[in-house]
């Protein structure tokens, strides 16, 4: 789910907006619909909205100054406009503006939305960082002060000074993509685009396109010609997030980009030239996928020229004080609260937890006392019990050491099979969320499931995980 992202949808048309206020319901995000246009700005300052999906003849008949007012309440908000083909040509000068023809896909607006998300924390990035020096760089990307922390920026420092292919690996929440931007701005392309994309985020039948775009007419709902993730960083930086869950026919695509600097659109007759650094992450071990001949080796050293390994926090316990006072100033400010901070005892309880979820579930953590305290101290009594022992709670038993059928007895009195099997299915979801911290991919991962199909069940059966 896309916690904390609010979309306002501006529509006349009730059928459109409410087909997809639906959709990105479903997809986890907070949906804001004004039902007069007059409340339309009233409605973005006071739900915190980020982001805007509008008809776009609509949105410039009823508010001819849209973005001129946009931009006085809140310079990040985004818009993604959709309309009949060339009415995008209105916003060609608007870089926070990204555009759709009719009919409108649903598939192609999710992708569109995390674009959006996505150039939004760019921005953000890029005003805190400006032009700053190589240290302030560092320790404004990543917070840290212990022995691996500073090899790691050392060696990000001497690599940043090259152009040569960069594979980050690390576990879930370790930092990769922040690595990765710090690898940028310290470049020599930093005045240029940084262009994430999440190889596991996008539906493998968008992907392509998503990342060397499509001509008109090359495939079902390509009403236009779009430019993909390569051409737009090009002079700039790519990184591709997660690139170990890339399929084969796309691994060979990239290869021949890394080996010919050349990519052809989808459906374009010739190759494009392009000129982009690749940073790819990963928290699979590509060498071992490489084995199993689930990522090709070629690829791999390719992408592998200069291998980085971001520490678990686990291994870097000293920088958790320094980590969470971080958070604190920083939820504090956003949230107007006046948490003081921590107590010794809860301190020390932190610092000796494993943190499975690593940088993002102390952050996540802080965040939650944060709104839920308010003010005063945090003591062990306001901890998760989860946190309360030091330790990461013992892992729920895979599932092939569940019973057999044979282990199972029936009652006396007999069984609603139905009620049992459902029953047994939560039991399983719940293991899963509790083994992966609530990530819902590497839960899906572990029950053989699409992320799709487990977030269905889980709204299906009503299932709620809590981490305390």
């Amino acid at each position: 789910m896309q916690a904390n992202s609010s979309i306002l949808i501006a529509d006349d048309n009730v059928k459109t907006r409410d087909l997809v206020s639906a959709f990105l319901t479903y997809q986890g995000y907070n949906i804001a619909c004004p039902e007069h246009n007059a409340l339309f700005f009233d409605t973005i300052q006071k739900q915190n909205v980020d982001i805007v999906v509008a008809d776009i003849a609509h949105l410039l008949t009823t508010i001819p100054d849209f973005l001129e007012q946009a931009a006085t309440i809140n310079p990040l908000l985004v818009l993604i406009a959709y309309g009949n083909s060339g009415d995008g040509m209105k916003f060609d000068s608007c870089e926070n503006v990204f555009t759709l023809t009719k009919p409108l896909n649903l598939d192609e607006l999710e992708s569109l939305v995390m674009r959006a998300r996505e150039y939004q924390t760019l921005k953000t990035l890029d005003a805190e960082i400006g032009d700053c020096d190589q240290h302030q760089v560092l320790s404004l990307s990543m917070i840290g002060k212990s022995a691996p922390m500073r090899d790691l920026f050392g060696l990000i420092t001497k690599v940043a000074a090259s152009n040569a292919t960069v594979l980050i690996q690390g576990e879930s929440g370790t930092g990769k993509e922040l690595a990765a931007r710090a690898i940028h701005q310290l470049s020599a392309r930093n005045r240029n685009n940084f262009i994430p994309v999440n190889c596991a985020a996008i539906p493998d039948d968008l992907l392509e396109s998503e990342l060397f775009g499509h001509v008109k007419g090359s495939f079902t709902g390509a009403y236009a010609n779009r430019a993909g993730r390569f051409e737009m960083a090009d002079k700039g930086t790519l990184f591709l997030d997660e690139i170990g869950d890339m399929k084969a026919n796309l691994q060979v695509k990239l290869l021949r980009v890394l080996q010919n600097r050349e990519f052809e659109p989808v459906g374009a007759s010739k190759s494009q030239k392009v000129d982009v650094r690749i940073v790819a992450a990963t928290n699979k071990n590509l060498e071992e996928q490489v084995a199993k001949r689930d990522f090709r080796e070629d690829l791999y050293y390719r992408l592998s020229v200069i291998p980085i390994t971001i520490p678990p926090l686990r291994e870097r316990r000293e920088d958790i004080p320094l980590l969470v006072h971080t958070f604190l100033a920083r939820f504090n400010a956003d949230k107007r609260n006046a948490l003081k901070g921590f107590s010794r005892e809860a301190m020390e309880l932190l610092c000796s937890y494993d943190w499975p979820g690593n940088v993002r579930e102390l952050e996540n953590l802080v965040e939650r006392l944060v709104i839920l305290k308010g003010s005063g101290f945090i003591t062990p009594v306001d901890l998760p019990e989860r946190y309360l022992s030091g330790k990461q709670p013992s892992p729920a038993p895979p599932v092939a050491e569940q019973p057999s059928p044979s282990d199972i007895q029936l009652p006396e009195g007999g069984i609603c099979i139905n009620s049992a099997v459902d029953e047994f299915e939560n039991r399983l979801i719940l293991q899963a969320l509790n083994r992966t911290g609530g990530n819902k991919k590497e839960a899906a991962l572990l029950l053989n499931l699409k992320r799709t199909t487990l977030i269905e069940k889980l709204k299906k059966k009503n299932l709620t995980f809590s981490e305390e």
